[in-house]
């Protein structure tokens, strides 16, 4: 995580801060947010309602686990890697977790991480910033030196 500093400058966030924010400010930010609606329409129905965002995400969790768990048996199938289905089934279990906390907001997120084109673009985004992800190269342009499989040709002979 990282923090807007003097200039303007992005600066590195202390972990523990995130998490102290994270574990205390959402929390308390969540509650907030159901008084408020609760004061508005009732405890009753903003109960049912939170009842009813995490009944409804955990089917939704459930039907699309089990389509990334299909993709990820095809591209296997297929002897290819399913990183970013792999990726996926992980925001996936952010989703059922967020959709599982009390609160309209991590009801929010939750169902944000369940719409595939945002899930999608949330995985490609993080690979390309953590450096994984790497553009081919195009038609006509080579790899770079040294960025090629390399190839030790040899013979051996084991002596025992």
């Amino acid at each position: 995580m990282y923090r807007i500093g003097p200039g303007r400058k992005l600066l590195p966030m202390n972990p523990a801060l995130f998490l102290l924010l994270l574990f205390v400010g959402l929390p308390l930010f969540e509650l907030y947010f159901l008084i408020q609606v609760g004061s508005e329409f009732g405890a009753i129905p903003t109960i049912a309602l939170s009842v009813f965002t995490a009944v409804l995400g955990g089917m939704l969790v459930r039907l699309q686990g089990i389509t990334t768990l299909m993709r990820v048996r095809a591209s296997m199938e297929r002897n290819e890697v399913p990183a970013v289905e792999m990726l996926e089934g992980a925001l996936l279990l952010v989703a059922g977790f967020f959709l599982l906390l009390p609160g309209f907001f991590t009801d929010f997120v939750g169902f944000l991480c369940l719409i595939p084109s945002v899930r999608r673009a949330m995985v490609l985004f993080f690979l390309r910033r953590s450096g994984t992800m790497q553009k081919p190269p195009g038609p006509g342009q080579s790899q770079p030196h040294g960025e090629g499989p390399k190839v030790i040709e040899g013979e051996f002979r084991r002596e025992d």
